[in-house]
């Protein structure tokens, strides 16, 4: 009996390109899926791209199972996602992983919307709802990094409130648990790391790390979704996050969960080993020279 093979859509981003590389390991055949081109020592690759239906037939052919990452920055990826999965349930394909969030209700508007499709009507599935990305915090492309790297700031409107932040290595080894397991897990799995902290708590572990101040600026919701409009983020994605962050201040995210250890065998990764780990992004590029208009006690 052949391999499943497995299709990637995202499978040049931070949980895609990770995951692709374990099930290689692990002896599946993989078919990576991005509108980015193909990667450098990189196997079978194919151009997809979500807003395009007519990549999305020769990413499908032949393939047993799935790993979806929706489209970045958009509301509502229900609407292009949804055409797709029919396509893909009627091509055979058996097994459809979602990388959610743990922020996100099943059947809310939006990505909650296809994690529904997928309990009511894939034949084997799991939806990943991990907490928040500690990559989001040394890749230059995001908006804390950027903020972090420049001006030794974050921003949000969270206040004290606490999250489960996880490493993208440990969501992608329980993807590629979820796409590789003979039995289909048919679970959503609750992603945390071991401690939940405060942007407060992570600033105190990067100035501790990398030697350079960090700190927290706390604004109000209207604050940060200018903040986040500024750096170049569509407003109604902005405000989506700044909702988000509302539920973090309310303590919608303060937990752990014991999914990493229970799913792969191993704990997950602390946040301090992280930030060791990425110190280096921090000491190869000086601090901007002028405080931003945030940049206060």
């Amino acid at each position: 009996m052949s391999a499943p093979r497995v299709l990637i859509t995202g499978g040049t981003g931070n949980t895609g390109r990770r995951i692709a590389a374990r099930l290689g390991e692990l002896g599946l055949s993989v078919r990576t899926a991005s509108r980015a081109p193909k990667p450098e020592s990189s196997g079978e690759h194919v151009r997809f791209d979500w807003a395009d239906a007519s990549t999305h037939t020769p990413a499908l052919e032949g393939v047993d199972r799935v790993y979806l990452l929706a489209p970045a920055m958009v509301a509502d990826p229900s609407t292009v996602m949804l055409p797709f999965l029919e396509e893909a349930l009627a091509r055979g394909v058996q097994r459809l992983v979602l990388l959610s969030s743990s922020a996100i209700p099943e059947g809310s508007p939006g990505i909650g919307t296809v994690d529904r499709f997928l309990r009511e009507r894939a034949p084997g599935w799991a939806v990943l709802k991990p907490s928040w990305f500690m990559q989001n915090f040394v890749d230059p492309k995001h908006v804390h990094a950027a903020s972090l790297l420049d001006q030794g700031i974050v921003v949000t409107s969270t206040g004290a409130g606490r999250v489960g932040f996880v490493d993208p290595n440990d969501i992608a080894e329980v993807a590629a648990r979820a796409l590789a397991d003979d039995e289909p897990h048919n679970a959503a799995h609750v992603i945390t790391g071991p401690e939940a902290l405060s942007y407060g708590d992570l600033a105190a572990i990067l100035t501790r790390v990398t030697g350079r101040p960090m700190r927290h600026v706390n604004v109000d919701d209207a604050e940060s979704t200018r903040w986040l409009v500024a750096s170049g983020m569509p407003e109604r994605y902005a405000a989506l996050l700044v909702g988000l962050d509302a539920a973090i201040r309310e303590g919608a995210e303060d937990r752990v969960t014991d999914t990493v250890l229970r799913v792969t065998g191993r704990p997950p990764r602390s946040f301090e080993a992280f930030a060791r780990a990425n110190a280096h992004v921090f000491r190869e590029r000086e601090p901007a020279p002028s405080p931003s208009a945030l940049d206060r006690p």
